[in-house]
């Protein structure tokens, strides 16, 4: 065989790859409901705790539906929708919600729930956050120790949020010390676990998963601005074939029913909810 020949097969697979690849990229991550209508929502840790689960499900045994979730942090769900390539979101991200639903792109706005974020990290506390007068004294004392922290770094809510305090706290972090994962929070939780290092994860996360990271504790918590509201947005009136429908989704999630699933979920595992309903999220949404 002739090194053309070679090449030639390469390029094929590699090709090949490439398609599979995108096609993977393009899959939900779980159907949940088995109605002949359908519609997609983009959400993170909704999906990943499996609270997102119980509200498809319940919504489609009441209306003949199904959902199809994609995983993706508020950045890319944000991106997905402007895109045409889901039909609504559950993002945090207040400032870049606005936006969308002021350049026409996303439409039915409606506070759902909240959670907060904790920064965890070892016991040991390096850093002295433990001792922090507001969240922006923890930050700057994190990068004033060089300490390890662990930043998603994907343009999730999390990360927009954690790049709002860096802002604010007058810092650009960078160095051997600030590790960027690229990757997912319950992921980045273990690594910051493993690697003894500060993470700031929401609380629906840390209480889903405290078990599996024994060697972090909530070093800091209860700073205003670590409160995470959530809210739901979809496609304006016919923009895609499942917009209608997940207009409903909205409503019912927003309802006495959706609500009280929201507020229990977690309990008969935990003994804890994992999120705060609209009514509570309200005194911090803006």
């Amino acid at each position: 065989m002739t090194v053309r020949k070679v090449l030639g097969y390469l390029a094929i697979i590699i090709l090949a790859a490439h398609v599979s690849f995108a096609m993977a990229a393009d899959q939900p991550a779980a159907v949940y409901g088995s109605g002949t209508q359908q519609f997609s929502l983009a959400t993170g840790s909704p999906g990943e705790l499996g609270l997102l689960k119980v509200l498809a499900e319940t919504f489609g045994k009441q209306n003949d539906a199904k959902m199809a979730w994609y995983k993706s942090g508020s950045g890319k769900s944000l991106q997905l929708l402007k895109d045409k390539k889901v039909d609504m979101i559950m993002v945090h991200a207040p400032a870049a919600e606005k936006q969308a639903v002021k350049d026409g792109w996303a439409a039915k706005r409606t506070l759902i729930g909240s959670n907060e974020f904790f920064i965890v990290g070892p016991a040991s506390d390096p850093a002295k956050i433990a001792g922090a007068k507001d969240v922006l004294d923890a930050y700057r004392r994190i990068a004033g120790a060089k300490a390890k922290f662990f930043s998603r770094g994907d343009n999730s809510g999390t990360h927009k949020k954690e790049m709002d305090i860096w802002k604010k706290a007058g810092i650009k972090p960078a160095g051997d010390w600030y590790v960027v994962t690229k990757d997912f929070m319950t992921a980045t939780l273990k690594r910051a676990n493993k690697e003894k290092g500060y993470f700031m994860v929401d609380s629906s996360t840390w209480v889903a998963a405290k078990k599996e990271v024994p060697d972090l504790k909530i070093l800091f918590k209860g700073d205003k601005l670590l409160v995470n509201t959530y809210h739901a947005l979809c496609q304006p009136a016919g923009a895609t074939p499942g917009a209608a429908l997940a207009a409903k989704f909205i409503g019912f999630v927003a309802s006495p029913q959706g609500q009280q699933i929201i507020s229990d979920y977690g309990k008969d595992r935990y003994s804890e909810g994992l999120y705060n309903d609209a009514a509570y999220a309200k005194k911090f949404d803006d």
